[in-house]
């Protein structure tokens, strides 16, 4: 079975093209495909008859989750190129979405609306989504009162004041599984260098440390707006590299970034 390798900003993919031949994806499989190659999400494209493709998504541990921005636009890069056009839609878990290249290797996609009710994210309980009664410590080091956005998927941001001193390898999991986030949450540690720059990691859920989190950058640049920290398009710096997010008006949340195709791999049936 064919895979295409990629990535985006680093956040590493394989992208599967079941358009024309079905394809099962079970925990087993990905289980036998993470231990034979290096990848945070699996992307799956399906029929469609409302866009060019269908989108899927699993995460290494074999959750299908509803969003991910990076590997939108990696996919909206591939159906480009595959229709020599500079646009693509995709049929996501949060409905019909545009990508559109602004670059050769350069792509940003319309993430959908930013959603902050307690429900919304989910939450176990009613609370405060600008700043949660919530905090986590270790070793001395204590943060609290993050902001809570759903784009898709659920994000807990923290505005801290060295993210690289953090030891997010072992707050991130206790975030992740705490009992007020019913779904887990993805977990984002965000320092503020200027109100239109911040530097960001995410410990997403069911993935991990990862270098790249196109839904995360959305989700800070929300919390920051709300907080009255950040304007309402920033540059984000992450592992990876940048990612520019512009939450519009409209409250629909875009996000831009570089692509990169790796090359093909084949996967064990």
């Amino acid at each position: 079975m064919r895979a295409l390798k990629m990535n985006g900003t680093g956040n590493a993919f394989l992208l599967i093209d079941a358009r024309e031949s079905g394809v099962e994806i079970t925990t087993g499989r990905l289980a036998t495909w993470a231990a034979a190659h290096a990848f945070d999400q699996l992307l799956k494209l399906e029929p469609s008859d409302k866009a060019d493709a269908r989108y899927r998504i699993w995460n290494r541990d074999g959750a299908e989750v509803g969003a991910c921005g990076n590997g939108a636009r990696c996919a909206g890069w591939y159906l480009t190129g595959e229709k020599a056009s500079s646009s693509a839609w995709l049929e996501a878990g949060y409905g019909i979405t545009e990508t559109r290249r602004t670059g050769d290797r350069q792509m940003c996609v319309d993430l959908g609306e930013a959603h902050t009710g307690w429900k919304d994210i989910p939450l176990t309980r009613e609370m405060d989504t600008v700043a949660m009664d919530y905090e986590i410590g270790l070793d001395g080091v204590r943060i609290g009162q993050p902001g809570v956005v759903s784009m898709g998927n659920p994000h807990a941001v923290f505005v801290v004041d060295d993210v690289m001193s953090l030891p997010i390898d072992v707050l991130g999991p206790r975030i992740e599984a705490d009992p007020l986030f019913p779904e887990r949450v993805n977990a984002g540690f965000m320092e503020i260098h200027a109100q239109d720059h911040i530097r960001l990691r995410v410990w997403e859920r069911g993935a991990g440390l990862t270098l790249a989190c196109g839904t995360g950058a959305a989700a800070a640049v929300v919390t920051g707006h709300r907080k009255g920290l950040l304007d309402r398009s920033c540059r984000v710096t992450v592992d990876g590299g940048e990612l520019a997010v512009t939450w519009k008006a409209d409250n629909h949340v875009w996000l831009e970034g570089p692509v990169e195709y790796e090359g093909e791999v084949e996967l064990e049936p």
